[in-house]
């Protein structure tokens, strides 16, 4: 079962999300949700602790609310730090070693607390950058100590709109909720959307390489605190997967999007929409686990 922000996700994801709707054989069906995907989380933490429901089934998360997630998202920071080495743009450690600086697009904070994971398994990172869009709580409790969710915002960075990430709990334990600690650690970069267009613009003139809107926001949050030093951002998706939004921005022509979709992609898109909106909320999800 998969929850959804209904008129939060781009064409491309609804295609994605929604193919297998309907199909015989099919044992995933995705919901739109008339709200945020802060309601969506809600909506799934408030189904897990239904203890009712939960006597009768076994219920998990495939989000990163969900540890099992985390853990393999670690191994491609070291992956990532491994081939920095092997490149040459982290000297070894007998010339004289840099760690890495790696910024992370972030939401809901699953990625970043990988990361985290990973340092303190022994993986030397110099510093993260917690790269946001403009829903900032975190660089904003970086900067002032306070966190203080509240309602998303709409974005084109749209898998980053969240409000009151479900994993800076586990961040703040990481750090026995001491900020100064965590600020050695990690720093803040908030980014609007015009900053990200023209950013995507930008690297695709003066480099050839189109970046999604997600990868961007990495990409700007490196720019502004590596100064220099070894770096690394993580980019999140393909870009055609955001093509409504690139596109316009560098002057894609039709013939040229179809030429940078990759092909399952392309099948997903060509697969009839089959749109099913949840109704009723937590009593609603309950009905369709249990029938």
């Amino acid at each position: 079962m998969v929850l959804y922000p209904a008129g939060r996700v781009s064409p491309t994801q609804e295609a994605q999300l929604t193919m297998f709707n309907g199909e015989p054989g099919s044992n995933v069906r995705a919901y739109a949700v008339d709200g945020s995907f802060d309601d969506c989380q809600r909506l799934v933490k408030a189904t897990f602790g239904d203890d009712d429901l939960l006597r009768r089934v076994r219920l998990t998360s495939a989000n990163s609310i969900n540890i099992g997630r985390l853990l393999p998202q670690m191994i491609y920071y070291f992956h990532a730090v491994a081939q920095t080495l092997a490149q040459g743009v982290s000297p070894n450690v007998a010339q004289g070693f840099r760690p890495a600086m790696i910024s992370v697009p972030s939401g809901n904070f699953g990625n970043l607390t990988a990361g985290l994971m990973a340092k303190r398994a022994g993986l030397p990172i110099a510093r993260f950058v917690a790269a946001t869009n403009v829903n900032d709580e975190v660089p904003t409790y970086l900067a002032t100590g306070r966190f203080e969710p509240r309602a998303s915002i709409h974005t084109i960075a749209n898998a980053m709109d969240v409000g009151n990430p479900s994993n800076f709990e586990r961040m703040t334990w990481l750090y026995g909720g001491d900020v100064d600690a965590m600020r050695l650690d990690i720093v803040g970069s908030r980014h609007d959307d015009d900053e990200v267009r023209a950013t995507i613009r930008r690297v695709y003139e003066e480099r050839g390489y189109l970046l999604d809107p997600h990868s961007a926001i990495a990409y700007l949050g490196l720019m502004e605190h590596a100064h220099g030093a070894p770096g690394i951002f993580l980019a999140t998706a393909h870009p055609a997967k955001f093509i409504e939004i690139v596109a316009p921005i560098i002057g894609l022509t039709m013939s040229q999007r179809q030429q940078i979709t990759p092909g399952p992609l392309a099948h997903a898109l060509a697969q009839p929409q089959r749109l099913m909106p949840l109704v009723g909320a937590l009593d609603a999800v309950k009905a369709i686990i249990n029938g």
